[in-house]
């Protein structure tokens, strides 16, 4: 079972800021987390395809 609501602290090279301003999370950041939130996440390790709702 998945917890969804596990905070991960933050760690270098987890997620860089876009040049609006945003948290943009990497790979290393979502492979920490250990799942797909199916929001079409810029850097998904999971091939998650909104398209196609598959991983």
């Amino acid at each position: 079972m998945t917890n969804f609501s596990k905070k991960i602290p933050l760690e270098e090279g987890d997620f860089y800021l876009t040049p609006e301003g945003y948290k943009c999370f990497t790979e290393q950041y979502h492979l920490k987390r250990g799942y797909c939130c199916e929001s079409n996440c810029r850097h998904c390790p999971y091939g998650y395809n909104k398209k196609t709702p598959a991983k």
